[in-house]
């Protein structure tokens, strides 16, 4: 009886807890955003958030953004990107020329080796073209364990996500409750345009992967990730 007293306790403050982060602490954070810079929007939630703050990238043109605003700034946000092991060259090229650019650490994250040896000895290194089910499966492995592990102890996310991107994303705020995951989502550049980015990437003279420049969208791993024509 006890254990169980203890455990709806627990679930009583979980849940008390995130409606005060959702009905307060989110709105301040947008109201915040709304009247100051990004930078700023950047600095403020580092020192609220100090050591619980974690940017991911994947080295796209939306994500180098917000790594030259953190790095050039000297903002003191981790930095960290999930390395699948199925990678584009020129994303591993981009990921080198980052770090020489700016001389800042970015933090990797890999899959569990005995996961992915697992995966590979019972359907071999090509299972994600078998089915949606192994698709699923190689992309808990490779992406979802990492993050999950990268975001483990964070208060707060920052994501390259846009409003443009996708209708289902046109309503989203830059900052956002993640209920599932219990963490803050910062969504940076969330009402910046394509146009806009690109234009920031070449004033700043950012690094950013050439597959961009041959109808790569977005970029992932290798085997699953298609240029539009």
């Amino acid at each position: 009886m006890l254990f169980l007293k203890n455990g709806l306790q627990k679930l009583l403050h979980l849940k008390i807890k995130n409606k005060l982060i959702m009905n307060q602490i989110i709105p301040e954070l947008n109201a915040f955003a709304a009247n100051h810079s990004l930078v700023e929007v950047l600095e403020h939630i580092a020192k609220q958030y100090a050591n619980s703050i974690v940017f991911t990238t994947s080295f796209g043109l939306e994500d180098q953004v917000i790594t030259h605003l953190i790095f050039e700034n000297n903002i003191p946000i981790e930095v960290i990107t999930l390395d699948t092991g199925r990678l584009f060259k020129e994303t591993y090229k981009v990921y080198n020329k980052t770090l020489e650019t700016y001389k800042k650490p970015i933090t990797a994250y890999f899959p569990d080796t005995a996961h992915v040896e697992a995966m590979l000895r019972a359907k071999g290194p090509m299972s994600f073209y078998n089915s949606v089910e192994d698709r699923k499966e190689c992309c808990t492995i490779r992406k979802v364990e990492p993050l999950n592990r990268a975001l483990a102890g964070k208060k707060v996310w920052i994501t390259g996500i846009r409003a443009e991107q996708s209708p289902n994303r046109e309503g989203l705020t830059m900052f956002e409750f993640d209920a599932d995951r219990e963490i803050i989502k910062c969504n940076l550049l969330i009402d910046w345009t394509f146009t806009q980015v690109q234009e920031y990437i070449k004033k700043e003279t950012i690094p950013y992967n050439i597959l961009h420049d041959k109808g790569f969208v977005s970029i992932g791993c290798e085997p699953c990730t298609r240029a539009i024509k």
